[in-house]
């Protein structure tokens, strides 16, 4: 059918995409439950770069990313006190993989977790500027030896925070941040954000509007010292250096607006919609009693298999196979006789249930920033773990430079590293880490199978690029 040149076309990209993995957030979860794949999300649409880090910190791409001032049509609904979960991945399209990270070991830095609201979570232009104020952040935990990005990987990439409960009603854009200084003490320095924002609308009988807010970009710029942290000085100089405006909790202090009820009527799931994809949405084709209108139901079951792939982007078309096979049907049906009538049940066709978070999991990895008030009674100067030699619970999928575990993974010159992780498509690009101090990620393992069928023969190992 003609579509199957698009998902042809898009399977291939994404195998390309995955050889320059960095990290990206892909999908949110409310209270446990999957909003879905790039659902409600503001992410780039280049498959090949979604993953990249931003190229400077005063960019408007700052606020929710590359494509980031371009709103997509659904909205998820939150309720005040919900917990908000974000994921990101070094891999957007989970279906192409077997295995892997949520991020390189060695981009290690800070979290946070922005709020701004807005007329309308789905209406372009409105990410950029002032408004934004911080609901979450997370460090450098002493007590560990862990950075907040250090903390994701054993936690499936997840970030979390509680949405304050006194919040006034309406139209929030939610942006995760990820910072990693794994460059930033290099010349030039290099910090690397990550970020995207999603789309929510949120339920509340409150009337706060936090006072403390920021524009993004604006908050931070290359005189900010945090951006020029050296993650690599033993013992590390702490506390690290915050940035972006005070943490509001809910009970901060607070401007409050007129309380008054409001309802969502944007960006809600359409009405008549059976199948969803990323911002997606298919629609039950019309009857048939007869093989001329069978065909005509085909064609538009084609074209809205068309529409899906083309609307799926990084995170990929896994439910658009689904609705694929489900044309294939009806297509299959109109040639069986004259009579044929349908189409037929699409039941059997459906993507499975949506992933239920276990929140116990998540909340060790998105405590709060210590203060330089919290550290006074700490040791300042506490010591970073070392990677020079293996510890005993190093994390499965990486390996120590210099151990014997970097067999089958190359790097972009086509050589393996001989001495720390060679970051090569950074946004400053061709620059290394200090020596014996890095991790080095082993990247899963990729098929360009349709949808979660990881038993296809056609598997392309990812050259291992970094940044």
């Amino acid at each position: 059918m003609h579509f199957s040149q698009v998902k042809i076309l898009l399977v291939a990209a994404g195998a390309v995409h995955l050889t320059n993995a960095h990290t990206t957030f892909t999908n949110f979860f409310v209270d446990g439950v999957d909003q879905g794949d790039g659902t409600a999300v503001r992410m780039s649409n280049n498959i090949q770069q979604a993953t990249y880090p931003l190229p400077n910190v005063t960019t408007p791409d700052m606020a929710c990313g590359v494509n980031g001032e371009t709103g997509v049509a659904r909205i998820a609904s939150v309720n005040a006190g919900s917990r908000l979960t974000f994921e990101y991945r070094a891999v957007p399209d989970v279906s192409t993989v077997s295995g892997g990270v949520s991020i390189d070991p060695n981009h290690k830095g800070p979290c946070a977790i922005y709020m701004k609201k807005v007329t309308d979570s789905s209406a372009s232009n409105n990410a950029a500027g002032d408004g934004w104020f911080k609901i979450m952040e997370d460090g450098y935990d002493s007590v560990a030896g862990k950075w907040c990005t250090e903390k994701l990987i054993p936690n499936d990439g997840h970030l979390s925070a509680t949405v304050p409960s006194d919040l006034a009603p309406g139209y929030y854009l939610v942006r995760p941040e990820l910072l990693a200084l794994h460059q930033a003490d290099k010349t030039p320095p290099d910090p690397q954000f990550y970020v995207g924002c999603a789309q929510i609308f949120l339920n509340s009988s409150g009337s706060a509007t936090p006072p403390n807010t920021v524009a993004i970009p604006g908050y931070v710029n290359m005189s900010t010292s945090a951006m020029t942290y050296d993650i690599w000085t033993v013992p590390l100089k702490l506390p690290f250096p915050d940035f972006g405006p005070p943490l509001y909790t809910g009970s901060s202090s607070k401007r409050s607006i007129e309380a008054r009820a409001m309802n969502q009527t944007i960006g809600l799931k359409p009405e008549g919609c059976v199948m969803e994809n990323v911002n997606w949405c298919g629609f039950m084709p019309a009857s048939y009693t007869d093989q001329s209108s069978c065909y005509q139901t085909s064609q538009n079951c084609s074209v809205q298999a068309t529409d899906c792939y083309n609307a799926a982007g990084p995170t990929g078309s896994k439910n658009c196979f689904n609705w694929e096979d489900f044309c294939t049907a009806i297509h299959d049906d109109c040639g069986s006789s004259l009579s044929c009538s349908g189409p037929p049940s699409i039941s059997s066709y459906m993507p499975g249930s949506l992933e239920r978070l276990d929140q116990s999991k998540v909340a060790a990895a998105s405590g709060p920033m210590p203060s330089s008030a919290s550290l006074s009674g700490s040791n300042p100067a506490a010591p970073m773990q070392s990677y020079g030699a293996e510890p005993a619970s190093a994390p499965p999928s990486a390996v120590i430079p210099g151990s014997s575990r970097l067999t089958g993974y190359i790097t972009d010159t086509g050589s393996l590293p001989t001495n720390g992780s060679i970051d090569m498509c950074g946004s400053k690009g061709d620059q290394t880490c200090a020596e014996e101090l890095c991790y080095t990620a082993v990247y899963p393992t990729i098929t360009a199978a349709r949808g979660a069928n990881h038993n296809s023969g056609n598997v392309l190992e990812a050259p291992r690029t970094r940044g």
